[in-house]
């Protein structure tokens, strides 16, 4: 055990437990929860107590790269083909206006700015341009855990998720024809058309791979159903998919993405269960993640010209948002809710704007900005502090948005409606009820004509006393003949011992009866002798769907 470094072992234990309790004091708060995990990586990292050290951070590189893979897939599963098709214009017109305009009005200034202090164009223009394509880029992962935190859903959310999921592309295709002009005029004598060649490549290998996985993983959702089958399946397919990207360098977050748009493309329904359970192991991965994000930061030594880069940079790239994604939806002609909102959604700025400028420090760090800093220096620290402060504007401008256009709230499922309501809201409250001394025949007679398969026997005096199925006699006494010669007392089965009530949650009551087997089961007082009525799996489901239809629209 000697040797090992435990900030990697403390970051695990405290990052998810942490995050948790941060992200329970974000909620007391009223902001969204992914700031509360930032926060707390900026008192664990550099800039708080340096528990975490940037050593911590590089060896963790392989697990942000599955977070990111995460990501990705989860993102992509909320893009459906009917969706682009039906808003595919509207899409594409927002992306390209949005991320061309962030381009222009952050590369411009920042590259004024760092003429004054370098005094030589040629490395100010290839850092401005570089600045340009990284600002393009919007983070998805914080943008989708708060749409999915407030359960938003409409035309707005449909909009910001497809944005935020195709940002990443143009932002590597402007980062790769960038590097290229950047390389030209740092004297590297880098061929831009190259360049432009291999960002192809890399993002077409990205969606093969993605496409690969996804044809495996239906293929296996097509011949089992079972939860410790799949899960481990989509998880090993998605490790597969994400070193397959690491390995040929190619961009995770589009393989990933490739993957889980494929995948709910093809099977919506038998992907939806894979996608659920993806969604529930993702919690503890989203917090490290995030906490990462901010253990990240450091504060200290940045000179003042360089605060003043990363003011303008934050300035710019949040009026080319803005104002590129109006422009983009009034060229469109899209929902006013689009217009008026979809900039607002595109703060975020995260995991890929962090690697594209580890990528872009490594061709600018023989260049000299001051004595003490390189032109790889000021890329590194300038987009590692805009991240960490568009990730305390994005996710907070993102919860607004989604509420003040009425989208939040609307993605109602049936599991949130089945905790919400009791079974006193759907139950029979006059079921068929049989007497102790009925004659067996006629009672069969009654099973015939009633709309239940489970009868209560009961006393004279109303106790409940036993159950009567037709399924249940027949085991009992075959012969037909025989029911005219007894009574509904003699062939009943004893009450169950689990009881639901009218008060009892409808998950739990639906759930004891999917365990039972029942497809119906009688509801009971606290005496469990008096009957209040009987429910069933059919009617439950069917009031269930009505009122996941009324919540949404």
């Amino acid at each position: 055990m000697t040797g090992l470094n435990p900030g990697i072992l403390i970051i695990f234990g405290i990052g998810v437990f942490g995050g948790i309790l941060s992200a329970l004091m974000a909620r007391r708060l009223s902001i969204p929860q992914v700031l509360g995990y930032i926060l707390l990586g900026v008192l664990l990292g550099e800039g708080g107590i340096r528990l975490v050290t940037q050593e911590d951070i590089q060896a963790l590189s392989s697990f942000n790269y599955f977070a990111l893979g995460i990501i990705g897939f989860l993102v992509g599963a909320e893009i459906r083909f009917s969706t682009l098709q039906k808003y595919g214009k509207q899409f594409a017109a927002i992306l390209i206006s949005e991320g061309l305009l962030t381009f222009f009005l952050v590369g411009l200034p920042i590259t004024v700015i760092l003429y004054t202090v370098m005094g030589s164009w040629s490395g100010a223009i290839a850092a401005g341009i570089i600045f340009g394509a990284i600002a393009s880029a919007t983070d998805p992962a914080s943008t989708i855990n708060v749409i999915w935190e407030y359960r938003s859903a409409g035309i707005l959310t449909t909009t910001l998720i497809a944005i935020v999921a195709l940002d990443d592309a143009l932002a590597m295709t402007l980062y790769g024809v960038g590097t290229g002009i950047a390389g030209i005029l740092a004297g590297e004598g880098v061929n831009w058309l190259e360049q432009i060649l291999r960002i192809s490549v890399e993002l077409g290998g990205a969606i093969l791979t993605g496409f690969i996985a996804a044809f495996i993983l239906k293929w296996i959702l097509r011949y089992t159903d079972k939860l410790e089958v799949i899960l481990p399946s989509a998880i090993g397919l998605l490790l597969l998919t994400i070193g397959t990207a690491v390995f040929f360098k190619m961009d995770v977050i589009m393989a990933s993405m490739t993957m889980g748009i494929v995948v709910v493309n093809l099977d919506y329904e038998r992907s939806k269960k894979v996608i659920q359970q993806l969604k529930n192991f993702s919690d503890p991965i989203y917090i490290l993640f995030f906490v990462l994000v901010g253990a990240r930061l450091t504060l200290y030594a940045m000179p003042g010209w360089l605060w003043l880069m990363i003011g303008v940079y934050v300035v710019a790239r949040t009026l080319g948002k803005i104002a590129g994604a109006w422009f983009g939806a009034v060229l469109s002609k899209t929902a006013p809710v689009v217009k008026k909102y979809a900039g607002l959604g595109l703060f975020a700025q995260g995991g890929v704007a962090i690697g594209l400028s580890i990528m872009a420090s490594h061709h600018l760090q023989h260049i000299p900005v001051s004595s003490s800093m390189s032109l790889g220096d000021v890329v590194i620290f300038g987009v590692t502090t805009t991240t960490f402060i568009v990730q305390l504007i994005g996710p907070p401008m993102v919860k607004w948005i989604v509420k003040k256009s009425g989208e939040a709230g609307k993605n109602v499922t049936i599991e949130d409606v089945l905790a919400e309501m009791k079974t006193s809201e759907v139950l029979n409250p006059k079921p068929v009820i049989f007497y102790e001394d009925l004659p067996l025949e006629k009672a069969v007679d009654m099973m015939a004509q009633a709309d239940q398969s489970i009868f209560p026997v009961v006393k004279r005096s109303g106790e409940w006393i036993g159950l009567l199925s037709v399924s249940g006699i027949r085991q009992v006494l075959p012969d037909p003949s025989l029911w005219q010669w007894m009574v509904s007392s003699d062939v009943m089965t004893d009450p169950p011992k689990d009881m639901i009530y009218p008060h009892t949650p409808l998950d739990k009551a639906l759930a004891l009866m999917n365990q039972k087997g029942y497809g119906e089961y009688i509801v009971t007082d606290e005496t469990h002798q008096k009957i209040i009525g009987l429910i069933s799996r059919h009617h439950i489901m069917r009031e269930v769907e009505h009122r996941v239809l009324a919540e949404t629209f």
